[in-house]
């Protein structure tokens, strides 16, 4: 276990990052809005394992290296994206299966959500960077390295979760306060609107 006093630095530190906004959290906040909080804990869920992915990845010094190689990332980045853009628009056209309407939507599987959760982790060049800046400083040599990792890993993912979990109910208060006025189209375009960022964001990122 690291020492309490890095702790108490690295826990502060890690929960501002996390609960800024960001590609992950943005999405959190768009399926929220657009299918439910408790379906967007799908996507979280595969956000979370892409996290700790790159976390373990940057304290082996993976990082460095696909940091080092960015091509690596070029064929999923864009892929990525431009899936996300491809949705946002189906969104903005009041189209496809997360397409807010009067009723429930429970069209879209989980495997999918879980999916775009991963890769938008994974993909994360940004995420790559900041894990292998952050994480390194806060391991001590002089212990063994995989109980530090479990506890740094555990503060990782519990910000992450308290952030998303935070952004995907704010999408959701947002779809209550923009239905009272049967705003179902100007809701699909605000959702497609940040979708299309994200993807952007992916991509270009």
């Amino acid at each position: 276990m690291p020492d309490i006093a890095l702790l108490a630095v690295f826990l502060p530190t890690f929960f501002f990052v996390a609960i800024t906004p960001g590609m992950c959290m943005t999405l959190a906040m768009t399926l929220g809005m657009s299918i439910g909080v408790r379906r967007t804990l799908w996507m979280m869920g595969g956000e979370l394992i892409g996290v700790a992915i790159v976390a373990i990845a940057a304290v082996m010094g993976v990082a460095s290296i696909m940091l080092n190689y960015p091509q690596a990332f070029s064929v999923i980045k864009y892929a990525g994206g431009a899936y996300l853009i491809y949705i946002g628009i189906q969104m903005w056209l009041s189209k496809g299966k997360m397409t807010i309407t009067t009723e429930a939507q429970t069209e879209v599987s989980r495997m999918t959500l879980f999916n775009q959760g991963l890769l938008t982790a994974l993909s994360n060049p940004k995420s790559w960077a900041f894990m292998i800046s952050l994480l390194p400083p806060f391991i001590s040599a002089d212990k063994a390295v995989v109980p530090q990792l479990f506890w740094l890993l555990s503060i990782i993912l519990f910000s992450e979760a308290v952030a998303m979990l935070a952004y995907a109910t704010g999408g959701k208060s947002l779809r209550v306060f923009l239905s009272k006025g049967d705003n179902i189209k100007l809701m699909n375009r605000i959702a497609g609107s940040l979708m299309i960022g994200v993807g952007f964001w992916l991509a270009l990122g």
